[in-house]
């Protein structure tokens, strides 16, 4: 079962930054959609920079912010 059946994580529409504070900021298409802070975002960082595939990690974005999930995006 192929989870990105459209292929839309293909072109990297995710991009996440970290503050000092460690808040993480996840941009899609360079508009910002959501932050994580706290546990949210330590957990994140933890499953982001373990995975060396990059389409794990959009996987990993596009399900953090949670309004990806219907596959109508």
């Amino acid at each position: 079962m192929s989870i990105d059946k459209r292929n839309q994580l293909d072109h990297e529409p995710f991009r996440y930054r970290v503050t000092k504070q460690e808040t993480v900021f996840i941009d899609y298409e360079g508009r910002q959609v959501t932050a994580l802070k706290g546990q949210q975002a330590q957990k994140f960082l933890a499953r982001a920079e373990n995975t060396g595939d990059e389409k794990e990690r959009q996987l990993l974005m596009a399900i953090a912010t949670g309004n990806f999930k219907r596959g109508n995006e």
